[in-house]
């Protein structure tokens, strides 16, 4: 009996399962706890953990040495736990640490049994659920009831033209998951690993989703992941002689865009955001630069998303009013919880994973390679708008990403 729950829940068909609920109930947390409340949220998350623990028990021969989480990785979240010593709020400290961990562990274990075409499909057959249940929950809203959904954050605003949130709560989420759905569909495509028909309807219901939601922040991540694919397109067309050439100059012009990006981060943001938008996020980070002068260097302790009760949360609110429940911004989200050394350590962690990523998409045939170097780039840029790269569906994505990255291109593979 015990012997033949192991082998099923370590079966090739039930971690396939497993992996596409992880990554749905990933990317779409806000409609699970829409649904469910906090508690249902969580007792979803600590189910999937429990499940993907004895899935991983029952494969042991995934677990590689060398295919640990990458080193910087580990200093991160070894930060988040050591920030418990100076945290004024111990208790909220040690629930965002939990969570997470939970999610860190969730993206390591589909690293861990899963291949980087099996972690596509599993994004893409996840994305086409949510956006396809979006658009038909927006539908019943703005066009067949012309009533919004306030439980699930829909505003019935289809008919005219959006935005929409669908199950992601807000437009800026929707789109980022639009733009990530039209990046796994297309390495779909380019793999042949759908057919033709599923592939056109998958395009269309991204690109669908990007032009109703209406988010000038799509249009900052959809260059920003156009500009890498196609230098990505040209390094791997080149010979390995010209490659080399090729990547210093593109490194040193990608770190001096990133500098010029960061420095002028409000100008750009302003040229593409309605101003409503521009001054709700600047009356938010106007809160945080406030708050991390008092604790520049290490932070006020780890949080994830805010605790909206808890001081110094409690104390910001933006210019319409509302207590955010981040700081719009994953850098400097980063910054207030974990200071100067968060900061460091997050874009070491960041930028590693990337070099790590864009190495191995240059070197390897297939398209598939691309995946995780390109999420990267959607996750970065996303994260100055945003801060979904600390929580949930996009800490699940980075870690995911990053470990890919790292064991196929590790110095401890040198050991093998």
């Amino acid at each position: 009996m015990i012997t033949g729950t192991r082998d099923f829940l370590a079966s090739p068909r039930f971690t396939q399962a497993l992996t596409e609920t992880i990554v749905g109930v990933a990317l779409a947390t806000f409609a699970v706890r829409a649904l469910f409340g906090w508690p249902g949220s969580i007792a979803v998350l600590s189910a999937l953990v429990v499940l993907a623990a004895l899935s991983l028990a029952g494969q042991p021969e995934r677990v590689e040495w060398r295919g640990v989480l990458p080193i910087s990785l580990i200093a991160l979240f070894s930060l988040m736990t050591v920030s418990l010593i100076w945290s004024p709020y111990t208790w909220a400290t040690l629930g965002g640490l939990a969570y997470a961990a939970a999610y860190a562990f969730l993206g390591v274990y589909i690293a861990l049994v899963r291949d980087l075409i099996q972690l596509v499909r599993a994004v893409g057959n996840a994305l086409r659920v949510i956006l396809t249940a979006s658009f038909a929950l927006e539908i019943l809203s703005g066009v067949l009831l012309d009533t919004p959904f306030g439980w699930i954050g829909i505003a019935g605003d289809l008919a005219s033209g959006g935005p929409i949130q669908g199950l992601a709560g807000t437009r800026n989420a929707l789109a980022f998951l639009g733009t990530l759905a039209a990046l796994s569909f297309w390495i779909e495509f380019r793999t042949r690993s759908v057919s033709r028909g599923l592939t056109a309807y998958s395009l269309a219901l991204a690109g669908a989703t990007i032009i109703f939601a209406r988010s000038p922040v799509a249009l900052l991540v959809l260059i920003a992941v156009l500009i890498v694919g196609l230098a990505l397109v040209l390094i791997r067309r080149q010979k390995a002689t010209a490659q080399r050439a090729t990547q210093s100059v593109l490194l040193i012009s990608i770190v001096i865009s990133g500098v010029i990006a960061w420095v002028f981060r409000g100008p750009i943001i302003g040229l593409v955001d309605a101003a409503a938008d521009v001054e709700e996020r600047t009356s938010v980070w106007s809160a945080v630069g406030d708050l991390v002068a008092q604790q520049p260097v290490l932070g006020w302790g780890w949080v994830g998303l805010w605790p909206t009760s808890v001081y110094p949360f409690s104390s910001i609110v933006s210019s319409s009013g509302q207590q955010p429940d981040s700081a719009l911004n994953a850098y400097a989200d980063m910054w207030l919880q974990l200071g100067l050394a968060g900061i460091v350590v997050l874009l070491a962690a960041l930028g590693l994973a990337f070099i790590r990523a864009w190495f191995v998409a240059t070197d390897r045939r297939s398209t598939v390679y691309v995946w995780p170097a390109l999420t990267l780039v959607l996750l970065a840029t996303v994260s100055m708008t945003e801060s979904y790269l600390l929580y949930e569906g996009g800490l699940l994505l980075f870690v995911t990403s990053a470990f890919a990255a790292a064991r196929n291109r590790s110095w401890r593979g040198r050991f093998d």
